[in-house]
């Protein structure tokens, strides 16, 4: 990568303010003073220091967040807050974005990553990438019900979903509701609610708790974000 280009990713300006900070005499990579704005430096492996002041270069960006409902998960928007609201981006250059939606009113795991090659891995249909919710729905879920999502079913478009599992872990008779465990590899518009509407059923409350090899930290409050590890970055990138 060129120094100069390296620099402006660090947000220490624009192509023309970082050469103008080359030629300041202020750049050192190795130990060397550097003013070729061309010069080729490896920040995996080099040592960069401005005015005698470690560089600390990411190229990538990887935050877990446990996205509260009312915030919608895109990266700006005039209506309504959105999880880019939630991370104080002060410090970070990197410009993060969601990776897949979660409805307005839909909590839980949200993967937020400027990782454009990742982001493709996760979402691309052909890699079938779980992802796992907790529901409450109104209604009783019945063998019926987990027997259909194992098949598949119609959505109100005509569209034939891919297999789902779906898990009763409790059922209500005097509310007439039930908390479930559903898992779907896709990631239609509103997908879960409209394969509950599809058996006769409606969706009171649902969070997602896992994204591929990614589950929700239980420790992270809603609207708290952390960085992911480099064991949970590895095994994203490895699905």
């Amino acid at each position: 990568m060129r120094i100069d280009k390296l620099l402006a990713h660090s947000g220490l300006g624009t192509r023309k303010e970082v050469k103008k900070l080359l030629k300041s005499s202020i750049i050192e990579i190795n130990g060397e003073i550097v003013k070729d704005p061309k010069t080729q430096v490896d920040p995996d492996q080099d040592e960069i220091k401005i005015a005698g002041d470690q560089l600390d270069y990411q190229e990538f960006v990887y935050f877990m967040l446990n996205k509260p409902a009312g915030v919608i998960s895109a990266t700006e928007d005039v209506m309504h807050e959105t999880v880019l609201d939630l991370l104080e981006l002060s410090d970070i250059v990197q410009e993060p974005h969601p990776v897949g939606r979660l409805d307005i009113d839909t909590e839980g795991l949200l993967l937020l990553t400027n990782d454009g090659g990742l982001t493709h891995r996760l979402l691309s249909p052909k890699h079938h990438v779980d992802k796992t919710y907790l529901a409450e729905i109104e209604g009783i879920v019945t063998e019926e019900d987990v027997a259909a999502f194992r098949k598949g079913v119609e959505l109100d478009d005509g569209y034939q979903t891919m297999p789902a599992e779906l898990k009763v872990l409790a059922v209500d008779e005097e509310s007439q509701t039930s908390n479930i465990e559903i898992t779907i590899q896709e990631g239609k518009f509103h997908q879960v609610k409209r394969m509950f509407h599809a058996v006769g059923k409606e969706v009171l409350y649902l969070k997602r708790l896992s994204m591929g090899p990614l589950t929700l930290d239980p420790h992270l409050e809603l609207g708290a974000y952390r960085e992911c590890t480099k064991e949970e970055i590895a095994q994203l990138k490895a699905e």
